[in-house]
C-alpha cells in the first residue's frame, strides 16, 4: 500500500504519517486521503484540481512532476510526502 505522509501544518486535520492507501498514481492516493479527511482536499488542491501553489509533493524522495493531474505513478511501497512550501524575504 501506498504511504501518504502530511506535513506538520497539516496536523490539525489529519495525522501525520499513518495513512495508507491502495493506489498506482499520485492523484489516486490524494483522492483516497481526502475521502479520509476532506477538508485536506481544499488546502492541498486548487479550484481547478491542480496542487497548490505554496503546496510541496514528494514521491518517493523525488518532486511531483505532474502537479496538474498528479498522474505520477506510485508503486506499493511508495511514499508520497504533502507539506506547506515556505516563502518569504
Amino acid at each position: 500500500m501506498v504511504r501518504v505522509c502530511f506535513g506538520e501544518h497539516f496536523a490539525k486535520h489529519a495525522p501525520a504519517c499513518d495513512m495508507e492507501v491502495e493506489a498506482s498514481t499520485v492523484g489516486e492516493a490524494l483522492s483516497a486521503a481526502f475521502d479520509q479527511f476532506p477538508v485536506l482536499k481544499g488546502y492541498v488542491l486548487d479550484d481547478a484540481g491542480r496542487v497548490r501553489q505554496h503546496v510541496m509533493v514528494f514521491v518517493d524522495d523525488r518532486f511531483l512532476a505532474d502537479r496538474a493531474s498528479q498522474q505520477d505513478r506510485v508503486s506499493a511501497t511508495s511514499e508520497i510526502f504533502v507539506m506547506q512550501a515556505l516563502s518569504g524575504g
